[in-house]
């Protein structure tokens, strides 16, 4: 980065070393003269289906489309419950609204961001009919426990793979525990298109076909429809972008675990300052690399001033949200999403940073919290 500037995120690491992939991917698609589930869309699934150990894999045109289609294949709405992180990305929340449901939050475990497993029994009722499992920030949750209680208390699971793109869990990929999962590939996550996109994985042939009708407008026969749908498809152009990168998410993150390393040698002694616990099995791919401090806004604008870009993962939790206000939670209902929606701050980690801006951005935290 020229000027000591860093954005907090930059595609140059990821599109510049494949961008004649890039633009051939895109002239196939042109010169095919199919541009809706064609041959690219059908190639893409099943390559991301090898690629998460998923039996099936259907495209579709984002990952809200792919969470509220999930559910609805789940034949979950009105009268059911659905039990999801109080910090999740508001996204979940309105898949598990759009489809009818009541959203059941839980608080996070302070130490990962991810649903804390341990309060999950204690909110089941017999109207609880799924969990969605958010992976936040790139690490899994832990998804042997909830697949246990599961089990147990006869629930469907639901991953959010968006933010674990490639983790690995006790040998099994995101996106391969739940009974059907939603993943996005919105461009700036660890596997991004060049626009929306969305797939959804199972091990289900039902489910399976169920959401390949609703993401066609209820259609499995061209002008047949069995139920009411929506227009919610991967178009080939995405999927054939999306092939040619997923050749080299492996890659990219380990680039990213190398920068969290970086980060860690360079913040780890800083005794004000919260970092991420990163662990070594492969179950976090550092989607966010998310730290915690007291005076958050302050710090954020300092490292502005010298040109470092950060984000705020995210600033108001989704139950203080005006939109979920009709749901009457008050402030102090969920402290632990709203500590972190108070004190996290996002610093840059992307295929293409630097061990010398990685230096840079921590020395200026450094000079924050150690004047």
């Amino acid at each position: 980065m020229k000027n000591n500037r860093i954005p907090f995120l930059s595609f140059d690491g990821i599109h510049d070393d494949i961008e004649e992939e890039l633009f051939q991917a895109a002239k196939s698609v042109i010169q095919s003269k199919w541009y809706i589930l064609g041959q690219k869309v059908q190639q893409f699934e099943n390559e991301f289906s090898n690629f998460t150990s998923s039996k099936y894999s259907v495209g579709v045109n984002s990952g809200l489309d792919g969470l509220i289609i999930a559910l609805r294949a789940l034949n979950i709405g009105p009268g059911d419950e659905v039990l999801v992180a109080s910090n999740a990305y508001i996204a979940c929340w309105n898949a598990i609204y759009a489809v009818g449901a009541t959203i059941i939050p839980i608080e996070p475990s302070a130490d990962t961001f991810n649903i804390d497993t341990n309060l999950i029994i204690d909110k089941i009722s017999d109207k609880t009919k799924a969990i969605m499992a958010v992976h936040l920030f790139g690490q899994m949750c832990n998804m042997t426990k909830i697949m246990d209680i599961a089990k147990i208390y006869n629930l469907y699971v639901i991953e959010d793979n968006a933010q674990s793109q490639g983790a690995v869990l006790e040998g099994k990929r995101s996106a391969s525990f739940g009974h059907i999962n939603a993943t996005s590939f919105y461009p700036g996550k660890n596997l991004g298109a060049l626009g929306d996109a969305g797939i959804i994985t199972t091990n289900d042939k039902i489910l399976a076909n169920k959401s390949m009708s609703l993401r066609n407008y209820g259609s499995s026969i061209k002008y047949i429809n069995d139920t009411i749908g929506l227009n919610s498809r991967l178009d080939e152009m995405q999927a054939a972008l999306l092939s040619v990168k997923l050749k080299y998410i492996n890659e990219w993150n380990k680039n990213r675990l190398q920068i969290a390393k970086w980060y860690k040698f360079q913040l780890d002694d800083i005794e004000d300052l919260i970092i991420p616990n990163i662990p070594d099995d492969g179950s976090h791919v550092c989607h966010v690399y998310c730290i915690r401090c007291e005076n958050r806004d302050d710090v954020q604008e300092k490292l502005q001033h010298k040109g470092i870009q950060t984000l705020i993962h995210y600033p108001i939790p989704p139950h203080l949200q005006k939109a979920y206000q009709f749901l009457g939670y008050s402030k102090n209902d969920f402290p632990i999403a709203e500590k972190m929606a108070l004190t996290s701050l996002s610093l840059p980690i992307y295929p293409g940073l630097t061990e010398e801006n990685v230096i840079y951005i921590s020395e200026n935290l450094r000079k924050i919290f150690q004047p």
